[in-house]
């Protein structure tokens, strides 16, 4: 299998990739192994809690907690680990954590995106604001008894999240070139 980390963080149409780690109604965390190209059991939610919708990271990507930029892709049905979506990002969540018994917050934002492809998100442009509530219950209720503080510090648009992403993206091709 190859490294779904090296993939490009874009296709040649211009839309970004995703790649799904965890699919839409899991009650898994699942966290991509580069070594070994396969996806690793990390942990079961909170009893009740399930992914709203599919999770993953965009590839070629290094956020500032050290790990690819996470993504949630909005979309009506579950892909599976591995597939790659291609998207349009339509919103930021900033998100601040802090591991229990270590000093300082960092940053571990996630971009909110929707199929580039599929014509019925075409209008879309931002998240709603119930999804909005509705996705920081979900992101607080996942990290639940873990050994980190979570915290939501805001929404910002669709801009702010290509930023982000374009960031993240010139942060894995300098570690890349060291």
């Amino acid at each position: 299998m190859a490294n779904l980390l090296n993939l490009s963080c874009r296709d040649d149409e211009g839309s970004y990739n995703v790649v799904v780690e965890v699919p839409r109604h899991s009650r898994l965390k699942l966290k991509y192994d580069p070594p070994r190209g396969v996806f690793i059991l990390e942990r079961a939610l909170l009893l009740g809690v399930a992914y709203p919708y599919d999770w993953g990271f965009f590839p070629s990507t290094v956020a500032d907690d050290g790990d690819p930029l996470d993504a949630m892709v909005l979309f009506d049905a579950p892909t599976w680990p591995g597939v790659v979506i291609p998207v349009r990002p339509i919103g930021l969540v900033r998100v601040t954590q802090q591991e229990r018994g270590k000093r300082g917050r960092t940053r571990n934002d996630r971009i909110i995106a929707v199929p580039a492809a599929d014509r019925r998100y075409a209008k879309v442009r931002t998240v709603p604001e119930r999804v909005q509530k509705e996705l920081e219950e979900f992101f607080l209720a996942a990290s639940r008894m873990q050994k980190k503080d979570v915290r939501i510090e805001g929404w910002s648009g669709a801009r702010a999240a290509r930023a982000a992403i374009h960031q993240a993206a010139r942060k894995y091709a300098r570690q890349r070139a060291s």
